[in-house]
C-alpha cells in the first residue's frame, strides 16, 4: 500500500477529471489550468504506478484497464470528500447523490418534482446529469441512472421499474387537423429516432403498411418533440412525457394508437453497496410514480 504522505492527490484529482470528461481540454477548463498542466500531471501518475491510464483515439480519451478501476474508486472518494468538507461548512449531513437521467424523463417527469424530493429529504444532496441513454455509470463518476429500454441490455445492472412510455405520433396541432387516418401518415414527414423500429412497430399496432422513412435521425426525443412542434414534421414519442406540451396546445395527438416500445429504470450497477440517499431516491421514486405516474 502506498504511504498517504506520498498520495500523488494532483495527479489523481486530474486523472479523475479527464476520465470524466473524455478530454484533457475539457478538463484544464474544469480545473482551471492548462492543458499541459493536466498532461503533466497524468504523466507523473502514469510513472509513479508504471502504467498508463489512457489511450488516445480520436473519438477522444480511452481508459485502460488500469484506468477503468482506478477511476470509479476515485470518483466516489472525491465525492466522499467533497461531502465532508460541505458538512463541516455547514454543519449537517448531506450525502451526495450523483443521477444519470436520460433528458426525456429529466423534463418531462423528474424536474417538475426535484423541489418535492428535495423538501421530503434534505440530507441529499441530489445532482442530476442528463444523457441521451448512452451512458456508463462507472465512468462518468455517477451513483445511478435512469435509462429507457429493457434491462436486457444493461446485464451487469440492478434495475427498478419505474414509468411505462408507449409511443404515440406527436406533431404540431396544424398538421394533426389534416390526420384523419393513419394511412395519412405516408404524406408526411415522419421523425425518427435511433430505435429505427418504432415507427414499423406502430404501423403495424393499426394494420397500416409502414411507409418508407427518409426523415432526420435523432437521438433526444426532446430534440424530435421540438422539431414536430414547429410544424417540421411528425414524431413517435411517449406521450405520458410530454404532458405539459400536450395541455399548452405545443404538440397534438392525431391518434389514440400506442405501442410498447418500453419503459424508464432505476439502474445502477451491480455489486454496488446501496448508500442510504440511494435506497431514498429508489423509495421515493416507487411512491411518487405510484400516486402520479404521468402528472
Amino acid at each position: 500500500m502506498m504511504d498517504r504522505p506520498n498520495l500523488p492527490l494532483n495527479g489523481l484529482r486530474a486523472f479523475e477529471v479527464a476520465a470524466r470528461q473524455g478530454s484533457f481540454t475539457r478538463a484544464a477548463i474544469e480545473l482551471r489550468v492548462t492543458q499541459a498542466a493536466v498532461s503533466q500531471q497524468i504523466q507523473r501518475l502514469e510513472d509513479i504506478l508504471g502504467h498508463p491510464l489512457f489511450t488516445r483515439a480520436s473519438t477522444g480519451l480511452i481508459l485502460t484497464d488500469i484506468g477503468a478501476a482506478l477511476h470509479p474508486v476515485l470518483t466516489r472518494s472525491l465525492d466522499d470528500m467533497a461531502e465532508a468538507l460541505s458538512r463541516c461548512q455547514t454543519g449537517r449531513h448531506r450525502e451526495v447523490l450523483n443521477l444519470g437521467v436520460v433528458t426525456t424523463f429529466a423534463t418531462g417527469w423528474l424536474i417538475p418534482r426535484l423541489r418535492a424530493f428535495e423538501a421530503a429529504h434534505p440530507q441529499v444532496a441530489l445532482r442530476v446529469f442528463t444523457h441521451n441513454n448512452r451512458i456508463d455509470i462507472a465512468k462518468e463518476g455517477l451513483h445511478m441512472a435512469i435509462r429507457f429500454g429493457d434491462p436486457d441490455a444493461w446485464p451487469w445492472h440492478e434495475a427498478d421499474p419505474l414509468v411505462a412510455a408507449p409511443m404515440t405520433p406527436l406533431c404540431a396541432p396544424g398538421l394533426a387537423a389534416r390526420l384523419r387516418r393513419p394511412q395519412d401518415l405516408a404524406g408526411e414527414r415522419l421523425l425518427r429516432s435511433y430505435r429505427a423500429e418504432e415507427w414499423e412497430g406502430w404501423f403495424a399496432r393499426v394494420d397500416a403498411s409502414c411507409p418508407v422513412l427518409d426523415g432526420p435521425v435523432l437521438d433526444s426525443s426532446v430534440a424530435l418533440a421540438d422539431l414536430a412542434a414547429a410544424g417540421e414534421g411528425v414524431a413517435l414519442l411517449p406521450a405520458a412525457m410530454f404532458t405539459r406540451q400536450l395541455r399548452a396546445g405545443i404538440l397534438a395527438r392525431p391518434f389514440a394508437a400506442e405501442v410498447d416500445a418500453g419503459r424508464y429504470w432505476l439502474t445502477w450497477p451491480r455489486g454496488r453497496t446501496q448508500s442510504d440517499a440511494m435506497a431514498r431516491l429508489r423509495s421515493w421514486l416507487a411512491r411518487t410514480i405510484a400516486d402520479d405516474p404521468a402528472g
